[in-house]
C-alpha cells in the first residue's frame, strides 16, 4: 500500500508542479488553491509512504515521478522541446526510478 501512495504523491507532485504555470505568480486564486492543496496532499502522502519506504528511496522515486511527468506535459501543455539527449535523460530518470523501487528491499 505504501507504493501506491508513493506513486499518488508523485502524481501530486505532476500536479502542483504544472499547476504553478497555472497560477501566473499566485495571482488566479482558483489554480491556487488548487496548486497549493495539491502540494500539501502530496508531501502529507510522501510522509506516510516514508514510514514504510526507506526515506531515500521515497523522496527520490517522488521526486522523479514529479520532475518526468512535469517535463513530459510541458512538452505536451507548453510545447517545449524534446530533444534526443532531453529525452534520453527522461528515459534515464525513469530507469533509475524503476532501479530504487526494484533495489529497496520493500
Amino acid at each position: 500500500m505504501a507504493w501506491i501512495i508513493l506513486i499518488v504523491a508523485g502524481l501530486l507532485e505532476i500536479g502542483w508542479a504544472i499547476g504553478l504555470k497555472y497560477t501566473e505568480g499566485f495571482t488566479k486564486p482558483l489554480p491556487s488553491v488548487l496548486t497549493a492543496a495539491a502540494i500539501v496532499t502530496s508531501m502529507f502522502l510522501l510522509s506516510v509512504s516514508a514510514r514504510t519506504i526507506p526515506i531515500g528511496s521515497a523522496y527520490a522515486i517522488w521526486v522523479g515521478i514529479g520532475a518526468s511527468g512535469a517535463a513530459l506535459l510541458g512538452v505536451w501543455l507548453f510545447g517545449e522541446s524534446l530533444s534526443p539527449a532531453r529525452g534520453f535523460f527522461l528515459l534515464l530518470l525513469v530507469g533509475s526510478i524503476i532501479g530504487l523501487k526494484l533495489t529497496s528491499g520493500h
